[in-house]
């Protein structure tokens, strides 16, 4: 349990860490 806690929130990181890297690209295109 600890543990797949531990992978949903690298998880989790991994998705905002993309999801601004996304939103970087998009303002510096505009």
């Amino acid at each position: 349990m600890e543990t797949l806690l531990a992978i949903r929130r690298a998880g989790a990181d991994i998705i905002i860490t993309y999801a601004a890297v996304q939103a970087a690209q998009w303002l510096k295109e505009t």
